[in-house]
């Protein structure tokens, strides 16, 4: 991939500049640090969720599910439109 290079980045500012005017720049470069920090937020909840748990939730259903009986297990009724 070729480098932008200085003469790329001032026509990028130029560009933006006239779409979206010099007041617009700074409101749209606070949602997108907004945006950023969101995700790196909502990210680093995740991945101290999944350490804090271990897997361990995954492990316990299995368990549960291998320990119902059938009285437990509700049936759906029939359907009878189908016939």
């Amino acid at each position: 991939m070729p480098n932008i290079g200085a003469p790329g980045y001032i026509l990028l500012i130029i560009l933006a500049l006239l779409l979206f005017g010099p007041n617009k720049l700074p409101e749209l470069g606070r949602a997108v640090g907004r945006t950023f920090r969101e995700f790196k937020n909502g990210a680093r909840d995740i991945l101290s969720e999944d350490e804090r748990t271990g897997g361990k939730e995954s492990k316990d259903s299995v368990v549960q599910a291998s320990q119902t009986t059938p009285s437990e297990v509700q049936t759906q009724p029939e359907d009878k439109r189908l016939s």
